[in-house]
């Protein structure tokens, strides 16, 4: 996947995956990659960004395996964002969709 794509898709990535749940950033990381292939390097700067946008707040938890983690949580706004750039993103996939089953056609 072109690194612009996926520049435009992150935000929304890691807005879905804390829609579900508070999480810390090398988790993030995990679950992103399972997907697409990002490194810890792209996400930081796109979660404090977000962070001083208010989409999301942050709190520290204690961690058994090490020192505090920073756990992310989104915001009523973060929330509203989020459904937004997913209604966003279901229409520009379809209309994508038809367009390639259209060109492809014979």
């Amino acid at each position: 996947m072109s690194t612009q794509l996926k520049k435009g898709t992150l935000e929304l990535c890691v807005l879905g995956a804390l829609s579900r749940a508070d999480r810390y950033g090398y988790e993030l990381v995990e679950i992103i990659s399972r997907h697409i292939d990002i490194s810890e390097g792209t996400i930081y700067p796109l979660l404090r960004r977000c962070l001083n946008d208010g989409l999301f707040d942050s709190y520290l938890k204690e961690s058994d395996q090490g020192p505090p983690r920073k756990y992310y949580r989104l915001t009523e706004r973060g929330k509203t964002i989020y459904l937004e750039q997913r209604q966003e993103w279901e229409s520009f996939s379809a209309s994508m969709n038809r367009l390639l089953e259209e060109v492809d056609q014979p």
